[in-house]
This record gives C-alpha cells, structure tokens and sequence, in this order.
C-alpha cells in the first residue's frame, strides 16, 4: 500500500513571501549599514590625514573627518521626502531597489577617490559630495525596508518581523569591523593607509549585486496593493502628511535620536577614542566592537520578539532606563585602555540600544496610515538621524578636547537619551497593534 504523500499546507506560499522578505529587508539595511560603517571607521582612522589634515592640526583635521559623517544625514530628509513620496505613491519595492544601488555606488565610488596630496582640495570635497549621496539614497531605504518587513507580518508578529530590518545595524557592524580587523592586522600601516583603506569600499559592489537580486524577487507589500484596490493612494501624500501628522513625525524623530546617538558611539567613536587617546591597538579596539555587536545582534531578535508581548512603548522605555544609567559610568570602564573593559563597557551599551531599536519599524508603522505611511517613517527617521547619530562623535570629540574629561560626553548621551525616553511616552497606547491597511 503506497504512503500517503501529505498535503502541503495552505499557507505554505505566504510563508516562503514572509521568508522572502525578511531576506530582503536584512540583506538590504545590512549593506546600508556595512556602508555607512566602513566610512565611520575610516573616518575614524584614515580621512582625517588622507583628506583633511591640511586645514590645520590632526585633532582639528579629525573634527573635520567626523563632520563628513554628520554631513551626509542633513540630506537624509531630502532623500526620505522623495523616496517617502514616490513609495507612497508608486510602491515599496522599486524604491527599496533604486536606493540600494545608490548606496552601493557612492561607497565603491569612494574606493577610488584620489586623495588631497594627489589633488588637493578637489578631494574632500569630492568625498564629501559622495557621502551626500549616501545620505540622501539611506534617506529611503530605511523607511523602506521598515515597511516591507512590518506589513507583511501577521498582526501578533510586527514586533519580530519588524525586528529584521533592525538586525542590519548590527550585523553591518560586524561585516565592516571584521574587514577593517583583518585588513588592519594583515597589512603594515604604510599599505593600509596608501591602499588597503580601499578595498571595504570597492567589495560593496558584490555585496549590492547579492542584495539586488534578493530585493528584485519580493513581492510588492500587500498592504500597499491592498490601499491600490481600493483607491486610497494619496494625489499628495506628503502635504497630507505635515498638514494632519506632523506631531507624529516630530515624535518618531524624538524617539530616535537617543539611539542614535549612542549607537554611533560603538559605531565610530570608541575605536578613534581607543586607539588615539588612550593608545590601544586598532585591533583591540576593533575586536571589542565586533563583539558589541553580536550581542547587540541577539539582543535586537530578542526585544523585537518581546515588543509584542509587552508593548513598544514599555520596550522602548525599558531601553532607554537602561542608556541613561549606563551613559557615563561606562566611560571608567573604557578609559581603563583594555580590550576586556572596552569590551565589557560595549556589551552593556547594547542591553540598552536593542530594546531602544528593535521596536521601532512595528512602532512607527503603526503611527501613520497607510497612504502617508512610507513618507512619515522615512521623515522621522531621517530628522532623528540628524539630531541623534550626525554629529554624535563630533560633539563627543568636541566635549573631550574642550574638557579633558570622557565622562562629560555620557552626560550629553543622557540627555539626548532623557528626551527620546519622553517622546516614546507621549505616544498613544492604543496605537499598538492598530490595523495597518487603513
């Protein structure tokens, strides 16, 4: 008697899309983020003598090189107006699309740039012009990425779902920092700093071939297709969007920029703080981050897992308790000079940037409707990078040379952490778990 083959189940197609997206949306903001941590590094370690060092002294040069990182999210909003607007009103997936491959190309386009002793001035200014353009396609894909991953989810899942997009900081994270170790570690300074610097920058062409591809195989978002049926796309979306839901946006960008802020802390300046004031090996510096960020990993499945049991706003909350009352003793624990306490110091900051993360695609999407849905994420993001992560290690650097004290920076990480924790509160409860086709 033949064995009864048994029936595949009836969601099994719904389950491969989801399996899909999730792809797609880590793959995604993992390149966004491996990109924007390979100039970090560099401008950590490397663009302060190669593009800046002539307008004055190296710690005046290394203000300069932090400032090129900031400069790139003042055109953030830029890029998340238009990529907000067209993805509202054309779909999700083209714009996810077009914004990878803008990012790929500006960092690869940074891997052959000439430096100032080849061409003087026209190089920083050619870097800082290729950084704009990696702000302004990041602008979109975020808010993007969000969505896809959140309005596909079943209504009991946006909290892990959205979880995913979330897990490319990290995940970007140790991609760069293990490429920048091994480079470090394997080249002399000499070669490192003539032409190693390049080779992060030129392999993010493989890395967006792989994410294109992934990203061309997801189907458009069904709550997106569902708005298209019945005819609510928006004939302006974006002047809906400031006139009726402009406290949201102002609250999704308050929300974030405490997060932001101490995440580039781990991010950039830890590893420049490491090496040059205290006089640690790039490697150690670099070896206690990539640890940071498994943990952080982890942690970010976990507290967007958590979200939907009890709530965004209580997660939120919980993470941004646990910053303010890690921001400045940690800096005893750094400034010990040692992998072990660097490392120590980082894996902490991180049971309080996951929580004060991993909520934020389900929270923000169930903040706007669907037909401004996709402008008004982008937006607050956008405007939250810039008060939170732009000038973080600029500020940092500034608090330090001006004070001599490390622990001053923690108290500004407070306070910017103080008023996210206060905007996350003012957001209505009953927004969690809302319907998003509406």
């Amino acid at each position: 008697m033949a064995t009864a083959v048994p029936a595949r189940p009836i969601d099994a197609p719904r389950r491969r899309e989801e399996k899909r997206v999730l792809a797609g949306t880590l793959v995604g903001t993992t390149i966004e983020w491996y990109d924007f941590f390979i100039y970090a590094q560099a401008a950590a370690f490397i663009f302060a003598p190669l593009f800046f060092e002539p307008v004055g002294s190296s710690s005046l040069a290394q203000i300069f090189s932090w400032a090129s990182i900031g400069i790139s999210f003042l055109f953030r909003p830029l890029g998340a107006i238009i990529a907000g607007h067209l993805g509202d009103r054309y779909g999700r997936k083209a714009v996810l699309v077009a914004t990878l491959v803008g990012m790929g190309a500006a960092t690869a386009l940074i891997g052959i740039l000439p430096t100032y002793g080849t061409i003087g001035v026209a190089a920083p200014v050619l870097l800082i012009l290729l950084r704009i353009l990696q702000g302004f396609s990041a602008g979109g894909e975020w808010g993007g990425a969000a969505l896809m991953s959140v309005e596909h989810a079943p209504r009991e899942k946006r909290g892990l779902f959205g979880a995913y997009p979330q897990i490319g900081v990290p995940l970007g994270l140790i991609l760069a920092t293990s490429f920048m170790f091994l480079l470090t570690t394997s080249l002399s300074d000499d070669d490192f700093q003539s032409w190693g610097w390049r080779i992060p920058f030129l392999s993010s062409l493989v890395l967006i071939l792989v994410g294109y591809l992934i990203r061309r195989s997801v189907e458009e978002s069904p709550v997106y297709l569902d708005m298209q049926d019945r005819q609510k796309e928006a004939s302006a979306p974006l002047g809906r969007l400031f006139r009726d839901h402009w406290k949201n946006v102002l609250l999704a960008a308050l929300i974030f920029a405490g997060n932001n802020a101490a995440g580039y802390m781990i991010i950039a300046f830890f590893s420049s703080y490491g090496a040059k004031t205290l006089g640690m090996e790039k490697s150690q510096t670099l070896i206690a981050a990539i640890v940071g960020g498994f943990c952080w990993l982890f942690l970010t499945i976990y507290s967007g897992w958590i979200s939907d049991r009890i709530g965004r706003r209580v997660t939120f909350a919980i993470g941004y308790v646990l910053l303010i009352a890690w921001v400045v003793p940690m800096w005893w624990f750094i400034d010990q000079g040692t992998t072990a306490m660097m490392t120590f110091a980082i894996v902490v900051l991180t049971l309080g940037l996951a929580p004060s993360y991993a909520p934020q695609s389900a929270l923000y999407a169930e903040m706007f409707p669907a037909d401004v849905r996709y402008s008004g994420t982008s937006i607050g993001y956008a405007f939250g990078s810039i008060l939170g992560g732009a000038f973080a290690s600029t500020f940092a650097q500034m608090i330090l040379n001006s004070t001599g004290n490390s622990w001053m920076i923690g108290l500004y990480l407070g306070g910017v952490c103080l008023v996210s924790l206060i905007a996350v509160l003012l957001v209505p409860k009953s927004v969690e778990k809302s319907d998003l086709h509406v």
